[in-house]
């Protein structure tokens, strides 16, 4: 599979992640990447950033398929739909030039109309503009991605560990279809190879449709930990954010807007990316161990970076 390949979003909990199996398939990886950072062997690093558009033409030069998996919450919880829209133009911009051929875009998963959160609502106007361009874009729609290192995982996990007990609102009974990391970089890798996939909108999400109460309870089963929840109407998501906030290590910029979006039923209405890229998915309980596993292991290395002599 000896294409040249753009990752936008190359630092972050999937960027990462998708480098690494790109690279194992053969892959010639060009990492975009706003700061010098460590990259896996064999991967090449541009410095640019998708705001500041003349940084672009030298990251798409030449480049067959591109990742499109930034989003601009991180900068700051205001404004952050508009520079979603203008990193999105700058890249379709820029990209149309370079006449790169295909864009996989990971995006998010929840129902068109006025009920969705704000980042719902700029995750799918991303991907309409992606699809607008004239490069065949795959436009791949997730719920909670499940793993070390996420968003998702750090917060329930600092949420069973800090409160055994918590009032929470209805939305705690609102269900989603979470699925896990591992099977999110199969599909972006399998929607490469497989050309099917071009230019076509695919839901995807684990075996698993779950409440978020029945999420949490889980996660804390498997910790050995007792967990009682009790969901009350006066609390909205937008207040319960702040709590979140205040308790979890997520940054606000990014833990509000996720939590606001947890009125949303997020499930797959359709599984056609099933038949083309087949493979068994992993089942929530299973995807909550591995990323305890993770977890852990990259606390000793750490803990044993800061024991060794200066």
């Amino acid at each position: 599979m000896a294409k040249n390949i753009l990752v936008t979003g190359a630092s972050g909990f999937i960027g990462q992640r998708l480098t690494r199996a790109l690279l194992a398939a053969g892959c010639r990886v060009r990492c975009l990447v706003r700061r010098n950072m460590d990259l896996p062997p064999g991967a090449t690093a541009v410095t640019g950033d998708l705001l500041a558009a003349a940084t672009l033409p030298a990251a798409m030069d030449n480049i067959d398929t591109a990742y499109y998996l930034v989003h601009s919450m991180a900068g700051g919880r205001a404004g952050f739909e508009e520079r979603d829209r203008l990193a999105a133009a700058n890249f379709v911009r820029a990209a149309t030039a370079a006449k790169v051929r295909r864009v996989i875009y990971l995006g998010g998963l929840g129902e068109t109309g006025a009920g969705l959160s704000e980042h719902l609502q700029s995750r799918l106007e991303v991907g309409a503009m992606l699809r607008a361009a004239p490069f065949a874009t795959t436009f791949l729609r997730a719920a909670v991605i499940f793993g070390a290192g996420g968003a998702s995982f750090e917060m329930i996990r600092s949420l069973v560990k800090h409160l055994p007990v918590m009032i929470v609102p209805k939305w705690v009974n609102t269900k989603c279809q979470p699925i896990a990391v591992d099977d999110v970089i199969n599909y972006l890798v399998g929607c490469l190879t497989e050309e099917r996939t071009a230019g076509e909108t695919f839901d995807i999400g684990g075996p698993d449709i779950l409440t978020y109460r029945e999420m949490m309870l889980r996660f804390a089963a498997l910790q050995g930990r007792k967990l009682l929840i009790i969901p009350v109407p006066v609390l909205t998501p937008r207040l319960s954010s702040y709590w979140v906030a205040l308790i979890t290590p997520v940054k606000p910029a990014i833990s509000m807007p996720l939590i606001e979006g947890l009125a949303n039923e997020v499930v797959c209405r359709e599984n056609r990316i099933r038949e083309l890229i087949p493979f068994r998915l992993t089942p929530f309980d299973e995807a909550v161990t591995k990323a305890l596993a993770e977890d852990a292991l990259h606390e000793q290395e750490q803990k044993k970076k800061q024991e060794r002599p200066a």
